[in-house]
């Protein structure tokens, strides 16, 4: 018997003894649980095989409120890193969680916290007092949180995760490095794709039911002229839609985008009384069954956006046929 065979069969002995499978001897992967699935994918596709991903939030889910299970304390507990947007955007749901997890590597400032947004560009920060916005039922006291619907954000993240992940295993520095910059090249590449198809649509005026796009439409060239909401996270009185229905007229807007974990019926009653289409479009990865990465997303809300403002036969100027 050679040395080598003899040396696997005295590790194999062991395990046995320990009650241990070999597998449990394997390089340990650093646990990152995140807030949100974009954040998951995004770290997935940064950490590689060296990490292993849990997301709280599902795709399908209004990430300013999501339900804590008792297994989420558990996931957090045994993690090594977490990753939040901020903003105030998980305030319903995560801090609880955090204070019943006890895990103080990644509490806030702790050396396994990630917070996504740091270096971000924030748009529609409000000069107003923050507890002043709140007591009137705003949830975007601090500026809109939906930053990932920015692909150019995403590059963001990436570095704010690849950044941590180096600190906590600077031994596999290199590893995530080359993993961020295949990373961001990717992005590069479809950002080229998906620009190309949404140009001709460029100033196209829409409506949104939550004003969870301005990042989106920045990016692409739309505008989003109003809202079903009249505040983030106020449901929308008779009046309101009123107003907003005369705007569309005025305006000849015909496409109003949701997410789809929002009632949509105010959207329809709209779109009947206006001739417009109304399109689900994906706030998040997993939001629908196809969307399984951050890729993903943008390829499925620009194909839905292009789809409608072809069935409604908007021109390049905004304007509807």
């Amino acid at each position: 018997m050679n040395d080598t065979r003899k040396y696997s069969l005295i590790l194999l002995l062991i395990f046995g003894l320990l009650g241990l499978p070999a597998s449990s001897f394997a390089a340990k992967k650093l646990k990152v649980v995140t807030s949100l699935p974009d954040l998951a994918d995004i770290a997935r596709q940064v950490g590689g095989d060296k990490v292993e991903t849990f997301s709280i939030g599902k795709g399908y889910q209004d990430p300013h409120f999501v339900d804590a299970k008792p297994s989420f304390v558990l996931k957090l507990n045994r993690a090594d890193v977490f990753v939040q947007v901020g903003l105030d955007l998980e305030v319903g749901w995560v801090p609880p969680l955090l204070e019943s997890a006890r895990n103080k590597r990644i509490y806030y400032g702790g050396p396994g916290y990630v917070d996504a947004s740091r270096g971000i560009q924030l748009l529609e920060v409000p000069t107003a007092d923050p507890a002043k916005l709140r007591a009137e039922g705003d949830i975007h006291i601090y500026g809109n949180p939906h930053y990932w619907l920015d692909p150019e954000n995403g590059k963001i993240i990436a570095q704010n995760i690849y950044d941590k992940l180096s600190k906590m295993e600077p031994e596999n520095e290199p590893y995530f490095k080359a993993n961020y910059d295949r990373f961001v090249a990717r992005l590069d590449s479809a950002m080229q794709v998906w620009q190309q198809k949404i140009a001709p649509y460029k100033g196209v005026k829409i409506i949104a039911y939550h004003n969870s796009w301005p990042y989106f439409a920045q990016r692409f060239g739309i505008e989003i002229a109003g809202f079903i909401e009249p505040k983030p996270g106020i449901p929308p009185s008779p009046g309101h839609l009123v107003s907003v229905i005369k705007k569309m007229r005025a305006q000849n807007i015909r496409v109003i985008i949701i997410s789809p974990y929002y009632d949509d019926k105010p959207a329809r009653s709209v779109a009947q009384r206006t001739d417009a289409t109304v399109v689900h479009i994906a706030g998040s990865v997993g939001a629908f069954k196809q969307i399984k990465t951050y890729f993903d997303l943008f390829d499925y809300d620009i194909n839905q956006l292009v789809a409608a403002f072809e069935q409604q036969h908007i021109l390049t100027d905004g304007a509807s046929k």
